[in-house]
């Protein structure tokens, strides 16, 4: 029969038409990360004015289900789902978090989240969902010049969060989309109330760290109150090494403090250094933490020839803090060593050294203990 004659190029034909129906579909389909506050609320809606298939996955690491994310997605539409990722965020995230005090640094845990869970997860039920893209209300853009994408700062300068983003890699960064990079929070609480959603444009803040709601010092001792028991009381002490006066343990502090230290010493004070093994910290004067020089480590570079030549290069020490222009030359041992054109102020080991050329993230590395500094200034 001639119809059988044909009947391999017609499933040819059906397999080819197939690919080319998923192949589109994939092309526009896009894993939204929803926590149902504000920002990933208008990220959803201004996806779907661009013509996306989204689907909703919502991260469970800390507190009670993630209801108002699940009501929002069904309001909307929105095929959803939820990791169930509160053991492991507590294993990880929240366990690096206290052990980074205990060790006398200044951990940021949005740092270590973005890459080791959000990102990850997101991209992981990306594959699996058939999304081609993930999305965020991260208030941040991306650039692509020379086949490498790049991270580059939000229009609004109070709520830009490039600064948190500087470990992803680039496979990670070619599936993001940031609908919020080119808006200040005002205008997406007031496009929420053009698009209707009036009592979600009026909430609050998320928190800074998910998982605190008040002080740290209070969630140390809550989630690891051996630290009273191992650590204890220490000393307060000066540049010269004299006794000052006792603190309540080295963990319950961060360089560049002033306020909380309860002690008095006729004249404002602030935490210069902090020695874990002698369990001390040592107070002095404001000029005391400033420095033209850092050490840094575990970088994580977009172009390394770009990064040690340019004369535009500078680096952000602490989120919203101001950029400071700087040179970086690696070491021998491969920490790098900055070298700030203008003073900064109160070197924190732990937290996140961010460069940029204008707006444009070149990368990141940690700031690493600053003990030893000395024999790598050039005088």
């Amino acid at each position: 029969m001639p119809f059988l004659s044909l009947l391999p190029e017609i499933m040819y034909f059906c397999k080819l038409m197939n690919r080319f129906l998923t192949m589109d579909v994939f092309e526009k389909r896009v894993l939204v990360g929803m926590s149902g506050g504000i920002d990933s609320t208008a990220t959803c809606l201004m996806l779907k004015e661009q013509g996306y298939e989204m689907v909703g996955l919502t991260m469970w690491v800390w507190g009670d289900e993630p209801v108002e994310a699940r009501q929002l997605a069904e309001n909307m539409g929105i095929e959803h789902y939820i990791a169930d990722e509160r053991e492991a965020f507590r294993k990880v995230i929240v366990q690096n978090f206290i052990d980074e005090y205990r060790q006398g640094r200044t951990p940021n845990p949005c740092v270590m989240c973005n890459p080791l869970f959000k990102f990850r997860i997101l991209t992981e039920w990306a594959d699996r969902l058939n999304c081609k893209y993930i999305a965020t209300g991260h208030y941040t853009r991306l650039e692509e010049r020379n086949d490498k994408i790049y991270i580059v700062a939000g229009d609004d300068d109070k709520k830009d969060q490039s600064y948190f983003l500087w470990r992803l890699g680039q496979d990670v960064l070619k599936r993001c989309i940031f609908p919020l990079g080119t808006f200040t929070k005002v205008q997406v609480r007031e496009y929420l109330r053009d698009k209707g959603y009036t009592v979600k444009a009026e909430e609050g803040e998320s928190m800074e760290v998910c998982f605190i709601k008040g002080d740290y010092r209070d969630f140390l001792r809550e989630h690891s109150p051996e630290i009273d028991r191992e650590v204890g009381p220490g000393w307060f002490v000066n540049s010269e090494g004299v006794k000052l006066g006792e603190h309540k343990g080295f963990p319950y502090y961060t360089i560049g403090q002033r306020k909380g230290l309860e002690i008095a010493l006729g004249k404002p004070a602030y935490v210069l250094k902090i020695n874990p093994q002698k369990n001390t910290v040592m107070l002095g004067d404001a000029e005391q933490l400033l420095t033209k020089y850092m050490l840094t480590e575990q970088e994580n570079l977009v172009d390394e020839q770009e990064f040690f030549e340019s004369r535009e290069l500078t680096v952000r020490i602490r989120y919203r803090s101001k950029p400071i222009p700087c040179t970086v030359k690696r070491l021998e041992d491969g920490r790098l060593l900055v070298h700030f054109r203008t003073e900064a102020s109160a070197i924190a080991p732990g937290q996140s050294a961010v460069f940029y050329i204008g707006k444009r993230v070149l990368g990141g590395s940690f700031i690493a203990s600053q003990r030893g500094i000395g024999m790598y200034i050039e005088n």
